[in-house]
């Protein structure tokens, strides 16, 4: 068979669930083609040209593409969809074929899924339940890859994630926790742990402005800590949701003072006002942060 498989997202990050399906279809015989979107709007007769076609989309916002490609025979799904379909087991418990992105250096994966926080503006505790439960081992995604980027919601909420952690630090690899490490969960014997790790990259969040035992534990973490560079040591700052522009300094100011690089993250960021949206490019962009202090004192023009 001829198989299309389409990333409706294309954000410079492989979809996991397309690399699981390709490496199915592949070890079955077939063949395998990944496209974009827009690609797969472009094509003529696309329902016509293959025998099965997927598509999957992470991101919400793009309602009126989706329908596009669902009229043209495309079978939809993921979190940016209002489908909360799963992978049958055997696909999703199969090695994925990085080859579909051309990586050859990285290995994605999940250890754990869910989280017990119930955050109100993430989808995690909806779609994967208010429990963080083990899924897999390194060892069913990893294969000897340099690095390893971990995609869990909440690893250390998982009862088992001290052995998570040793297994991540046995592989050798340099590791991105990208999701982001829940700071109020760090003890003393998970940061030993973190500690064994070949840091590429730790990610935390500091989402809600009210909640300052965040504060003390990035503080201890920094103690403990072996990573000294902030710039691998990222805080997700979320804006435009709960707090003012007041608490959203605050924040910036106390992580960047403290050792850490906030990252901003902005909720509904298409009807977000123009001053949020200006926060965010003068934090991201590290080398006008490190040089304009002060939000004040920034110049949309710089740059």
């Amino acid at each position: 068979m001829k198989i299309a498989l389409v990333d409706v997202d294309s954000h410079n990050f492989p979809n996991l669930v397309l690399m699981k399906l390709s490496a199915w279809y592949k070890n079955r015989g077939d063949e395998v083609i990944l496209m974009s979107a827009d690609r797969a709007l472009r094509e003529e007769n696309l329902i016509f040209n293959y025998d099965k076609i997927y598509g999957a989309c992470v991101f919400s916002g793009q309602e009126e593409i989706l329908s596009e490609l669902e009229s043209r025979g495309v079978h939809v799904g993921g979190t940016g969809t209002r489908y909360r379909e799963i992978l049958p087991h055997e696909v999703e418990h199969i090695m994925p074929d990085y080859s579909l992105y051309e990586i050859t250096d990285t290995a994605y994966g999940f250890l754990t899924r869910g989280c017990p926080r119930n955050c109100p503006f993430c989808v995690v505790a909806q779609k994967e339940g208010r429990k963080s439960y083990k899924v897999a081992d390194v060892s069913e995604w990893w294969d000897g890859q340099e690095n390893i980027k971990l995609i869990d919601p909440n690893l250390l909420a998982c009862d088992e994630h001290l052995n998570l952690l040793r297994q991540l630090a046995e592989t050798g690899a340099h590791i991105d926790i990208t999701q982001g490490l829940d700071a109020r969960l760090l003890t003393a014997k998970n940061i030993e742990l973190i500690n064994e790790l070949k840091i590429k990259i730790l990610h935390f969040a500091w989402d809600n402005p009210r909640d300052n035992f965040i504060k003390t534990a990035l503080s201890n973490f920094k103690k403990l800590s072996k990573v000294k560079d902030s710039r691998k040591l990222i805080v997700y700052v979320l804006v435009n949701y709960w707090s003012n522009r007041a608490e959203d300094l605050y924040r910036i100011y106390w992580l960047r003072e403290n050792g850490f690089e906030p990252y901003v993250m902005v909720y509904d960021k298409i009807n977000a006002p123009k001053e949020v949206k200006k926060m965010q490019r003068w934090v991201n962009n590290k080398r006008i942060f490190n040089v304009v202090k002060k939000f004040e004192d920034y110049d949309t023009r710089i740059g």
